[in-house]
């Protein structure tokens, strides 16, 4: 049995015997895997699990792609020896880019950048009292030479797709699907256009 490491999980294909022949769904789905295996991974840091329902959907996406992931939760504050070591070993662990997910006194994509060189993606997450915006100041607001790319409060589709394209730049499959996407979305908008124009425009 073989062991394919990647988008979170782990996946197994079964040795087959000599001379048998795969189908053409089954060559595509053992490259698939192949790729994966070799691919840069997705770092994904958040500094509590109470994060989880926002950095899910930067989960989805990455999984919508096919890109490999991993997810932990470690804290800035609560965990930084652990936080530390991460970011510092994540090049040589097969990162290409870390997405850190905080709320707050949102300093986890910080101290995540800087301990390594690897682009980082800060997640504001949104606050009951400030709404997130003491979390956006916090993940923004750095100082030059240690750099975070921060997208909006909550904006973790953004930070997938944003860490999609870095990784694109060596993966010209990925840069594709990108542009499949874009041209997906741009149909939506003008269908819906359509509808309105229908609508009101007579």
């Amino acid at each position: 049995m073989e062991h394919h490491k990647g988008a979170g999980i782990r996946f197994s294909t079964l040795s087959r015997p000599s001379g048998h022949t795969c189908s053409s769904s089954e060559r595509v789905r053992l490259f698939a895997l192949e790729r994966m295996s070799y691919m840069k991974k997705v770092g994904i840091i958040m500094g509590s699990d109470s994060d989880l329902p926002v950095v899910e959907k930067a989960i989805n996406t990455l999984k919508e792609f096919e890109v490999p992931f991993e997810v932990h939760v470690f804290s800035a504050h609560r965990t930084p020896v652990e936080a530390k070591e991460f970011s510092a070993s994540a090049r040589e662990n097969g990162f290409g880019v870390i997405i850190a997910a905080a709320g707050m006194a949102a300093h986890l994509a910080g101290a995540v950048a800087a301990n390594t060189t690897l682009p980082v993606i800060g997640i504001p997450i949104k606050s009951q009292n400030l709404g997130g915006m003491e979390a956006l100041l916090s993940t923004v607001q750095m100082p030059s030479g240690i750099p975070v790319a921060t997208v909006a409060i909550d904006g973790a589709v953004n930070s997938a797709l944003l860490a999609i394209e870095i990784l694109s730049l060596g993966e010209p499959e990925l840069e594709k699907k990108l542009a499949d996407k874009r041209a997906k979305d741009t149909a939506t908008v003008l269908e819906k256009n359509k509808a309105i124009e229908d609508k009101y425009n007579n």
